[in-house]
């Protein structure tokens, strides 16, 4: 059997991993980098770039440079979070035929699903040219709390990429797992997961080999990106204020001040001031215009403190599911790029009262975790066990407009659960179940997972017919649902995929297409 790989498809930058000679190791690129952009371009001859090549031409050709796709996955075009957010992407989002979100570049539209899919091909042919040996197998991690339909569009992503998903697993569970690795002591751990598009936090008990989430609370549309925009933001104001040019409507600018903006924002991470110099921004009659601009920590703060202060929330909710107090957690450790803030940092060890751990890299600890994973499902070793939970509540509409919750959030997967439900109405002879997550005692208020319809009911007074609903989550917290007539047997079933999910012809054709189109290695 192959070697599996870990993958931490992340929004800014993706990792790979895998277990050689007993231990993990992260795998470099071509040019001996360990993280690489999360970025996919067609050039202005035609070519396809992913990561650094992809980054390298991102000023002067940002109509057709994909970044941050991992933010539009799984999500309907017509959804709040895009609706609030499209003027942060440069290239043209369409609404695909199924009303999920769609990018277009170089007029070819592609599905987000088959973007993920080109990123992780790209991570698979990395891995692949260091072990010198084909790899077929992958675990991939998402944000914690992504809903069904993203985790099966990421799921559809690895297969598009050539590779069999041998599991979906959570961000933050991924990083425990690094963690854990020989940690044989009792232990509450905080995971506090602040990447470039995503936030997760999650409540792990460590203990004997076990590693089991308690709890997990987040947000699939806030991180680093969000930092960067306000960021940006503030220097168009400066220079508006300044040379009395507004920079929102040239894109070749706009993608100089969002990189200026990112290394700005790391270089704050260890310095009190920094400054912004991009010569030649902007012309006018009376010439060229360049920007200046010093930049302090304390500006950065009072920019994006509301930001983390979202983040904290969902740490205050989820230590609370988990039936816990802050003291009550033994150590915090802190996963993605976005973390190196000091005021991120400040806030964490405000709350729970004890410093974060600093014994893991946050840009490689998912990544690890889920090699981790791929060796312990693959290898047989049980010296680590993981229990996993899923991050929203399951259940279906019924006739008043209510969402009637069968499995609530924080339930361990993999988890099945039934409950009998009736009609509305005197011979009834077909109910609509209609799938939906979410936290709304209001049905319209969730996530329509899907929809099917139990036919051929026999006939009988309103009340009486016992109609059986079965939700069955398994290990990738991908979701099953059933129906069955008790008195009749009659039942009718789906494996929920929904709206803006790719159909397996969808996904068979997006593979031969790219069969034989070139990527040029990463350098």
């Amino acid at each position: 059997m192959s070697r599996v790989i870990g993958i931490d498809l992340g929004t800014t930058n993706s990792c790979v991993a895998v277990v050689d000679g007993g231990k993990p190791v992260v795998i470099p690129n071509t040019g001996g980098y360990k993280t690489s952009p999360s970025m996919f371009a067609i050039s202005q001859d035609g070519k396809r770039l992913v990561g650094h090549l992809a980054k390298r031409q991102a000023v002067t050709n940002a109509r057709n440079t994909v970044f941050a796709s991992k933010r539009l996955i799984g999500r309907r075009f017509d959804s709040p979070e895009l609706a609030r957010a499209v003027d942060l992407f440069p290239y043209q989002i369409a609404e695909g035929p199924d009303g999920d979100a769609r990018i277009v570049a170089a007029d070819k539209t592609f599905s987000c699903s088959e973007i993920a899919g080109i990123i992780l091909r790209e991570m698979k042919r990395v891995a692949e040219e260091y072990l010198g040996e084909p790899i077929s197998d992958a675990v991939i991690t998402v944000p914690a709390y992504f809903n069904d339909t993203q985790r099966q569009s990421t799921k559809d992503a690895g297969k598009i990429a050539g590779l069999e998903v041998l599991r979906i697993i959570n961000e933050p569970t991924a990083a425990a797992l690094t963690y854990g690795l020989g940690h044989r002591e009792e232990q509450k751990i905080a995971v506090y997961d602040l990447g470039g598009g995503t936030f997760d936090i999650s409540v792990l008990d460590l203990a004997d080999g076990v590693v089991e989430v308690m709890s997990t609370a987040g947000n699939t549309f806030l991180g680093g990106e969000d930092f960067d925009r306000r960021i940006v933001e503030h220097i168009l104001e400066e220079f508006n204020k300044a040379e009395g040019i507004d920079l929102r409507d040239d894109l070749m600018a706009l993608q100089r001040l969002k990189d200026a903006a990112e290394k700005a924002k790391c270089d704050l991470s260890s310095l009190n001031v920094t400054e912004i110099n991009l010569p030649f921004i902007a012309n006018d009659a009376t010439g060229a215009r360049h920007l200046n601009l010093e930049l302090t920590r304390e500006t950065l703060e009072d920019l994006v403190s509301d930001i983390v202060n979202q983040t904290m929330k969902s740490v205050e909710q989820c230590v609370s599911d988990a039936g816990m107090k802050a003291e009550d957690i033994d150590h915090v450790v802190l996963v993605g790029g976005q973390t190196r803030t000091p005021l991120v940092q400040q806030a964490v060890t405000r709350f729970f009262g004890k410093p974060p751990h600093r014994g893991v890299n946050p840009d490689e600890v998912v990544a690890v975790g889920a090699a981790i994973q791929g060796n312990l499902l693959t290898s047989g070793d049980r010296d680590l066990l993981l229990l996993d939970v899923t991050p929203l509540s399951l259940g279906i509409a019924t006739f008043d407009g209510h969402f009637a919750s069968l499995i609530s959030r924080n339930t361990t997967v993999p988890v099945r659960k039934a409950h009998q439900f009736t009609t509305t109405r005197d011979d009834q002879s077909a109910v609509k179940i209609r799938v939906l997550q979410g936290e709304s005692e209001n049905a319209d208020d969730n996530h329509l997972l899907g929809e099917f319809v139990l036919s051929d009911i026999p006939k009988a007074p309103k009340g009486e017919p016992e109609i059986e609903v079965a939700f069955d989550i398994d290990a990738n917290g991908i979701v099953n649902v059933s129906a069955s007539d008790v008195a009749s047997g009659r039942e009718q079933s789906i494996t929920v995929k929904t709206t803006g999910t790719l159909s397996e012809d969808e996904i068979e054709q997006i593979i031969a297409e790219n069969a034989n189109v070139p990527f040029p290695g990463d350098s």
